[in-house]
């Protein structure tokens, strides 16, 4: 497993970046999976401004534009430990039961939250560009 590969599976919270079709960014603070290439974020009742998760900002982006970016970075005082890595890729909302189910799982077995927590869908975002550093 490559070190990018090692930060994208330990890391607790990425920062998604989705736009709307005016171009005008959005960046919100994320829990998710990553399998095979693909992070998935789960759309679930935590508390927020909508009490319905798909009319959430991200995705209505994602459904505007199907682009999305992720960044996971590590930051320690001694900054020769810094690092990041960057996703770029085409997002969806996820329709597929089977692929939904397994996502879940992921998420699941990384946040012991979502064992009691409800998941209402899932977001993906397929890795085209992979950025990392150091």
């Amino acid at each position: 497993m490559s070190p990018s590969d090692d930060l994208l599976q330990q890391a607790r919270v990425a920062h998604l970046a989705t736009a709307d079709p005016t171009g005008r960014p959005h960046v919100v603070p994320v829990c998710f999976a990553y399998v095979d290439r693909t992070i998935y974020t789960p759309l679930d009742l935590k508390p927020k401004r909508t009490s319905d998760p798909r009319r959430l900002r991200r995705v209505r982006n994602v459904l505007a534009n199907g682009r999305a970016a992720l960044v996971v970075d590590h930051y320690d005082e001694d900054w020769s430990r810094l690092s990041y890595v960057f996703v770029e890729g085409a997002a969806a909302l996820v329709a597929d039961a089977e692929e939904e189910r397994r996502a879940v799982e992921a998420l699941k077995a990384k946040y012991e939250q979502y064992r009691t927590v409800p998941i209402v869908g899932i977001l993906r975002v397929r890795a085209e560009r992979i950025v990392s550093w150091p």
